[in-house]
Parts: structure tokens; sequence; C-alpha cells
């Protein structure tokens, strides 16, 4: 990422600008000619010098770390938008934002109630299982039967013969080394005990998994096709829509037919949410 001198130097004056010093808790003081907070002020607030801070506003100074960043972000009481603004203008990727985690929000909940003419899931970054609506659960199969831990599509790749039993068998060695690529890019944004909790478990149960995972290949999964064996209706293909929440770590999938393959749709829906197979 490049550091963009003269976009942050603007950013920074412009922030200041927009601040009084009633803003920040400090006194107007006399004969105040400068619109917003001055540049010693700020400073102030951010424990940093003047010299320095006059110096990026003037857009000559240094390459500021991220340490710098943060306090800047408070001093200048940027919001979680404009921070995230202010790394990227200064060459750093933006802090992780707080993570939904496994509670599903109400909008999740809402769409995926509303969205019943296709097959919906909700998963988080890592992969597990948060959500399904009833023709995903016709099409994916129960997982009430799987212990919470283990309601997790890459762990149960590599760990459950019976999930690639539903897959066709060229999609295999494809699907693999996706789960494990996607895998890779989460754990990298995360860098929590969660995902490292479950690289661990996925080492342990795969030797398959570790090969792919010392490979180190990265890829995050946004479309792709699916090719099932469906058990009853035979082999269904489908396409693939992935869109992230705001906070990043959960996902909708989205399961569309290609142009003229409303059949299985059509049957999946007869069928129902009753049928309990087991794919992932």
């Amino acid at each position: 990422m490049t550091l963009k001198r003269a976009d942050l130097a603007d950013f920074l004056r412009r922030s200041r600008e927009r601040l009084t010093p009633r803003d920040v808790g400090l006194p107007e003081g006399p004969r105040r000619r400068t619109p917003g907070l001055r540049r010693e002020e700020v400073a102030v607030l951010a424990g940093m010098s003047a010299d320095y801070y006059m110096r990026l506003e003037q857009a000559r100074g240094p390459h500021p770390s991220v340490q710098v960043l943060a306090a800047l972000a408070g001093a200048l009481r940027l919001s979680e938008d404009e921070r995230d603004h202010l790394y990227l203008l200064a060459g750093h990727r933006p802090p992780e934002g707080a993570r939904a985690g496994g509670y599903l929000r109400p909008g999740l909940r809402y769409l995926l109630d509303r969205l019943d003419g296709v097959p919906v899931q909700v998963v988080s970054d890592l992969g597990d299982l948060l959500a399904q609506n009833d023709l995903a659960l016709a099409l994916f199969g129960c997982v009430c039967t799987v212990a919470e831990d283990d309601r997790n599509i890459v762990l149960r790749w590599f760990s459950d013969p019976d999930v690639r039993g539903h897959f066709a068998d060229e999609e295999h060695a494809q699907q693999a080394r996706e789960l494990v690529a996607d895998l890779r890019a989460a754990t990298a944004r995360r860098d929590d005990e969660a995902s490292r909790a479950l690289v661990a478990r996925c080492r342990a149960a795969s030797p398959e998994f570790t090969a792919l995972w010392d490979r180190h290949e990265v890829a995050v999964r946004r479309s792709h096709p699916y090719r099932l064996v469906h058990p009853e209706l035979g082999r269904i293909e489908l396409d693939c829509e992935v869109l992230a929440t705001p906070a990043a770590d959960q996902r909708l999938r989205i399961f569309t037919p290609p142009p003229g393959g409303t059949t299985a749709l059509d049957a999946l829906r007869v069928l129902g949410p009753r049928h309990r197979h087991h794919v992932t």
C-alpha cells in the first residue's frame, strides 16, 4: 500500500478544522483566528511533537506508524470510516472492526426469511454454518445432529467422507483448494485464537488439509459454481454468490441456477426441508 502524502495532509488539515476546542475539552481562549483546532493542540492531544504533526500536514513528514495513526484518529475524533480512510491514505491496512461473531443480526435473518425462492445460507468467515433457509436445508441437509463446534464447512469437508460424496468427483480437488485458500485469507485477517484453533483441528484431522495449508494459497471465495450429486435428484448445478456483511465475518451465500436451470430448484421445493442428508 502506498503513502499518499498530499491526500493525507489535506485530510488531516480538514479534519482538524472541523473540530472546535469545546469538542475535545479544551478552553476556547482569546484571539482565536485558526478555524477549528490549532496544530499544536492536535499534537498535544495525540501525544506527539508539534513539529512532527506540522510536517505531516505539510506533506513532508515521515511514514507514520499505525501507533501514530491510532493516536491521530483519537485526537481528531474520527469515525470508524474516517479512521479507516486515514490508515489507507497513510499506506496501512485499517484495523479490524468489531465482529458480529455467532450472533445472527436481525437484518440477515430478515433476508434469510424473505429469500425463499433460492437456497440461502449464512456462514462465518471461518466457515461456521450459522443459519440456512428451507431450500438450503433440502439441498445441503440438516446439521442439527452435528455438534455445534463441528458445524464448520472446512472441518467437515476434510473429516467427514460422506460430505464429499454429495459433490461431483471432478469438483473434489478444486473444492478442497478453494476452502483452504479462503480459510487462509480469513485467518490472516483475524489472527485470533478461534482461527488458530480451527486450523489446528483441521491439520490434526486431515493430512490432505495440512498439505494444502502448507502451500499457502490465498483466495477469498466470492462467486463460484457448485456441482452437486443429490441423493434423490441426481446432479444439480448452481452458482453461488457470496455477500459479506460490513463486519466481514459473516457471509450470505445465495445459490442460483444457471440460465435455464430452474428445474432443480423446482424439484427442491417439492422435496422440501424434510430431507436430512448431510452435505456441507
